[in-house]
């Protein structure tokens, strides 16, 4: 992620000195490539991330919540890679906004974004109950205030009133077409408010595919904006939509169906 002025604005960021814990893992490189991204991240935020790894490896063993389970590859590809959303997220956000993180699974990028910016509110929605067990340990191992974890559909839970349009952003980092994204995440949005899709590769004939869909569900294309992250060169993006205009009641439709039939293809 390139340099985010509205990131930066939050927390000046300083050259750290070395960091001094009792983790086993190597923190000043956290500390440095978040830099890197505009983020600023304090000697006991970067131990926070260090606790989040060793619970991670803990619950991996019986939850399968990830395949990339060492350090560094953890650092680079889910923690940063998280964080990288910063860059397209409002001041306003960042400082005090409520986001939500649509099919989080170990916690990506919800987690990590709220240690980063402790004051949001956060909520972190799972469809697989050991996956948000999980996610509601580490939120009560690390302490995040107004945090919480829901396990259930987006399909479903987009329909509740407490959140529906009611979020500044949402985030997901979920494997799945820009058209079936943009159903899952875009209810969730208060107009006016942003959706972040973290992406790779050559995108371009995905998003045209998606036009409609976003179109349909009251979005439209910001930017797509291309994320450099420290260690990484496999062309990251994040896809930028906000919301112009209120869901129709239509939409999502039922589980299953976003993903089976997207709106780009009917």
């Amino acid at each position: 992620m390139l340099m985010n002025s509205a990131a930066a604005s939050l927390r000046e960021c300083a050259v750290s000195a070395p960091v001094d814990s009792d983790c086993d893992v190597p923190l000043a490189g956290l500390i440095d490539d978040a830099r890197v991204l505009g983020v600023c991240l304090s000697d006991a935020d970067a131990c926070q991330f260090a606790r989040y790894h060793a619970e991670l490896v803990r619950w991996n063993r019986r939850a399968n919540l990830t395949a990339i389970t060492g350090w560094e590859a953890v650092r680079t590809r889910h923690f940063l890679d998280s964080l990288s959303a910063a860059a397209v997220l409002p001041a306003a956000t960042l400082r005090s906004g409520a986001i939500i993180d649509i099919g989080s699974g170990a916690g990506f990028p919800g987690i990590p974004l709220k240690l980063a910016y402790p004051s949001m509110r956060v909520t972190l929605v799972e469809a697989t109950a050991k996956k948000t067990e999980f996610l509601a340990r580490i939120c009560a191992e690390l302490d995040l205030q107004d945090t919480m974890a829901l396990n259930g559909r987006a399909e479903t839970l987009a329909r509740e009133p407490d959140l529906r349009e009611r979020f500044d952003a949402v985030c997901a980092r979920a494997v799945a077409d820009t058209a079936t994204l943009a159903e899952l995440t875009l209810p969730f949005a208060r107009v006016g408010g942003l959706v972040a899709l973290h992406k790779k590769g050559d995108i371009r004939a995905e998003l045209e595919r998606a036009r409609c869909a976003i179109e349909t569900l009251g979005g439209a294309l910001r930017e797509v904006k291309p994320v450099n992250i420290p260690g990484l060169n496999d062309d990251r993006a994040l896809v930028v939509l906000e919301k112009m205009q209120s869901t129709s009641v239509k939409y999502p439709r039922r589980p299953g169906i976003p993903a089976k039939r997207p709106l780009a293809r009917l």
